[in-house]
């Protein structure tokens, strides 16, 4: 991805510090639409500053970043920074109808935020019907000035972002599965920096270009922004050595494929040994499951400096689109660093356990045209959202805008991965889960089979947490949280809950405000596969939600 000369100059700045205190980082992001090319037809896109992928935010840890965000699109849009944990500033957190009200068309508004103890790989993206398919960029926020990354210090750095590309206008796509009531078409190609890479369909596929000089090591920092699809990558004759996923440092592993859901980062070391080449990179989706998905492999190209076109390209063979195995050997291999200078401080003791049952059912519609539509459930509640944001009224005290009587546990238990009830009809409502300050959660997520099991990534605003187990088939409180991990487990947050099966995550709610949890399948989120919970204010200000900017956007 190409920089512009003042991006240039930020991130040189960031690589070489001369002063040791953190800094404000300005940005402007201005949304609007660009014709663009792909699968050899042209269509206009939703891009913040005409790019696609769009501007890779840059900034150290404990900066404060100010985005400024104009619309000139005639949709409503909003901007999720993806994993920045937002210390009582929900107000720049960006889910729309859950922490602010949309900006318009033709409106601005300030996101003020700052990288708390945060640094690594995150992404941004709008959060607001299915904008995010081409609205969505990189943060990389790099260690405190003087302060070296807990790893082999890498010669380069390159961002690496993952997608999906329709044909057809997204907005239009899922609007005509609201009408039917069906599952949306899938994705007609996959993206690595935008680019699909050469297709059957179109002679010409441009692709992403991965040039490097032998005998050096890059940091890549890989991000799936892709709206329904979780991804394997892959690097011919290459291995990859993680060491950080979600901002997060991990225990370096070395493997030869990345497993990614949708709005999930990893960051791996590359050391280029091959001395001369062209090496495939390719991206391919993984279902194990019924479900229908894109299976179209997304390439691009990794070449050495001085390498003949004439030298064939050295190709890699993808996993199968339902290689369970693989996923979980790669969930598994993720452990937290656990150093002296980065803890993992997992709760050890519970105030509030949780277990949330997710998957999708069928609610009658009469406008429907077969008489019911497709919905998804936690807890079979299907969210409604509301028509004013929830902070905003939990913060004036507005009423009949949600409830707090959100259930923590199924209200009618039954077999979650065997037979199924035969109703699939879900209840509705806009209902939290509330939290006191500083508060302890262990919250199982457990799939169910409804209609079909599947693999949902689901990701919760305002927190990481620490995935402490995971299992398939149903949780068992009596047996499974003897084998929780409450040493090392990874922090992350955004993690995919097997198909058919349960993870199990530990977090303290030490951060006023309400949060959006939801699976991070934009479909699912659509139908309704959503919830938030809102964590009280504790004593004084430094534990108290921070007012509201003048320019907060209004419904």
């Amino acid at each position: 991805m190409f920089m512009s000369w003042v991006q240039m100059l930020l991130f040189v700045s960031l690589l070489f510090p001369t002063s040791v205190q953190s800094e404000i980082r300005h940005y402007s992001f201005t949304v609007v639409l660009k014709n663009t090319t792909r699968l050899c037809a042209t269509k206009p896109i939703v891009t913040v500053n005409g790019k696609f992928p769009g501007p890779t935010l840059y900034a150290r840890e404990d900066d404060n970043v100010l985005v400024n965000v104009t619309n000139l699109i005639k949709d409503n849009v909003t901007i999720h920074w993806h994993g920045v944990k937002q210390l009582r500033t929900g107000w720049s957190d960006g889910p729309a109808y859950i922490t602010q009200c949309p900006i318009q068309p033709g409106r601005s508004y300030l996101y003020n935020f700052t990288l708390t103890g945060q640094r690594g790989t995150l992404l941004w993206h709008a959060h607001i019907s299915w904008l995010r398919s081409t609205m969505h960029g990189a943060i990389v926020i790099l260690p405190k000035k003087g302060v070296p990354y807990p790893f082999p210090k890498p010669d380069k750095q390159k961002v690496i972002v993952l997608g999906e590309w329709w044909k057809s206008d997204t907005e239009a796509v899922i609007n005509e599965a609201l009408q039917t009531g069906l599952a949306p078409n899938v994705s007609d190609a996959h993206t690595i920096n935008g680019h699909t890479g050469p297709v059957p369909t179109c002679s010409y596929g441009g692709a992403y270009n991965l040039h490097v000089e032998n005998g050096k090591t890059y940091l890549l920092r890989v991000i799936n922004a892709a709206l329904n699809d979780e991804l394997f990558f892959k690097i011919a004759g290459h291995d990859l050595t993680v060491v950080e996923v979600d901002a997060s440092y991990t225990k370096p592993f070395k493997t030869d494929t990345l497993f990614l859901g949708p709005g999930q980062t990893t960051t791996a070391l590359l050391t280029t040994d091959r001395g001369i080449g062209k090496y495939v990179i390719a991206i391919s989706p993984f279902m194990d499951t019924v479900v229908s998905v894109d299976t179209f492999t997304g390439t691009g190209y990794l070449i050495y400096n001085n390498t003949l076109p004439s030298i064939p390209t050295t190709m890699t063979t993808m996993p199968p689109v339902n290689a369970t195995w693989k996923t979980l050997v790669f969930a598994e291999s993720l452990r937290s660093l656990n150093s002296k200078q980065y803890p993992a401080n997992v709760p050890l003791t519970v105030d509030h356990s949780l277990l949330f049952t997710i998957g999708v059912g069928i609610d009658p519609c009469a406008t429907c045209s077969n008489g019911s539509r497709a919905v998804a459930a936690i807890n079979n509640i299907t969210f409604d959202m509301p028509t004013i944001a929830i902070l905003e009224a939990h913060y004036y005290g507005i009423k009949g805008v949600f409830t707090d009587d959100f259930p923590g546990k199924p209200l009618m238990p039954y077999d979650y991965t065997g037979v199924q009830p035969t109703n699939l009809q879900t209840m509705h409502g806009t209902r939290v889960y509330r939290l006191a300050y500083n508060s302890t959660v262990e919250l199982v997520i457990q799939g169910n089979s409804m209609l079909a099991p599947e693999s949902h990534p689901t990701h919760l605003h305002g927190f990481n947490f620490f995935a402490v187990g995971r299992g398939l088939g149903n949780f068992n409180p009596a047996k499974d949280p003897k084998k929780f991990n409450l040493v090392d487990p990874v922090e992350r947050n955004t993690l995919s809950v097997p198909t058919a099966g349960w993870t199990a995550i530990r977090f303290r709610a030490d951060n006023p405000g309400v949060w959006f949890f939801h699976c991070h399948l934009e479909v699912h989120t659509t139908w309704g596969l959503k919830m938030a919970f809102l964590v009280e204010n504790g004593k004084g200000p430094d534990e108290s939600v921070v007012p509201p900017p003048r320019d907060l956007p209004q419904c």
